[in-house]
């Protein structure tokens, strides 16, 4: 077993990787939108620990992901809400991968940044602070209310932000919520209650998801706090960049070397337009890329895997590489959870990997599937 922080996945070199994954002739947009299916479009709110210069490339990935999504017309995507940088290692907001984004799919979504304090305790609403600190509370409010249906919110990062709404507008997101996928946590305490990432960011506002009265599902990042492996309750797996990054438009390759070289230069549209540095695509695609998030968009827009790694309709009688299965869970104010599957649970539902064997593979070929949505 490897025992490894999150924010340290950039520096592995190894772990099992998969070529040739799906061919680039995958499914049509129109049978990856299945408008036959009647399933509404839900708006989504994509919380996220987006920097610039990153902070960790999985998040970049994820945005990807989340418009590839959002163009595919599979989700409504509201805006982004970037976490505000905590430590002075983190970068700024990026909200110039944002405009990227926009450009690239021509979408116009917003980006808008968190408050600047953590929580002090899972019911602290800071009171203490001013109307610029918390714009994007006001803004996630904002949303529910005015949603004609009920929103999906992705957490990929700190849960202050979203929790400050939870706990300003409860009555909210009870009846305009449709569900909230906590990114977070880990299936078991590490070795001396080590704890995940995400967690130790804000344990408070953690603790806090769990007392939403929407749906939460909850995505535990690894099996156990510390171990970078695949396990039945965590969403971790691994893939290397050359199965993926060449094989995307150049426009997309830009956007990802603009990100993996930490660019530190302010010409982000200019890059986007450029033609693809050839050394740099060689040097990135020999990394190895942590993911965590990529089940839960697909199963926020109505979609699952299948062990062979394909994307269907989540009613699709093929069984799919993950699950989502009723849990009886608390967590402590420190952000230490307790938890056990129960036969039938209307609001709380925990990740789990169906068949740890093929999940790598499964996903890699998921993932790639997904970002060829983009435009060419």
């Amino acid at each position: 077993m490897i025992n490894i922080h999150r924010r340290n996945f950039l520096k592995l070199s190894g772990s099992a990787v998969f070529a040739g994954l799906i061919p680039s002739s995958a499914c049509s947009m129109k049978d990856f939108q299945d408008k036959d299916s009647g399933q509404k479009i839900s708006p989504v709110i994509h919380a996220a620990d987006l920097y610039h210069v990153h902070c960790d490339p999985d998040d970049h990935w994820d945005l990807a992901c989340i418009y590839a999504l959002a163009y595919s017309n599979l989700i409504d995507l509201q805006g982004i809400l970037i976490d505000y940088p905590i430590r002075e290692n983190l970068g700024e907001p990026d909200v110039l991968g944002v405009a990227q984004m926009n450009y690239y799919t021509g979408k116009v979504v917003p980006a808008v940044v968190g408050s600047p304090f953590l929580m002090k305790d899972r019911n602290d609403i800071q009171n203490y602070s001013g109307r610029k600190d918390h714009q994007s509370i006001k803004w996630v409010s904002d949303i529910l209310m005015k949603a004609k249906e009920p929103v999906i919110i992705n957490i990929v990062g700190t849960a202050t932000n979203i929790a400050l709404a939870l706990k300003k507008e409860p009555t909210l997101f009870k009846e305009k919520c449709k569900c909230i996928y906590l990114n977070a946590g880990s299936g078991y305490h590490g070795k001396n209650n080590e704890q995940e990432y995400n967690v130790t960011l804000d344990p408070s506002a953690y603790a806090a998801i769990f007392d939403a009265e929407c749906p939460v599902y909850w995505m535990p990042c690894v099996q156990v706090a510390g171990v970078g492996e695949v396990g039945q309750f965590g969403t971790y797996y691994c893939f290397r960049q050359g199965d993926i990054l060449p094989h995307l438009p150049d426009t997309l390759q830009n956007f990802f070397l603009f990100m993996l070289d930490r660019k530190k230069s302010h010409q982000w549209l200019t890059y986007l337009k450029s033609k693809p540095e050839g050394e740099l695509l060689v040097k990135y695609s020999q990394n190895n890329r942590g993911m965590w998030c990529t089940a839960g968009f697909l199963h926020a827009a109505g979609k699952k895997v299948t062990v062979e790694g394909k994307i269907v309709e989540a009613n699709s009688p093929e069984k799919a590489i993950f699950n989502f299965l009723p849990v009886d869970v608390s967590c402590d104010d420190k952000g230490f959870t307790t938890w056990r599957l129960i036969d039938n649970s209307k609001n709380r539902f925990i990740f789990e990997v169906a068949d740890p064997e093929n999940y790598q593979k499964a996903m890699t070929a998921a993932l790639k599937e997904l970002l060829l949505k983009l435009p060419v």
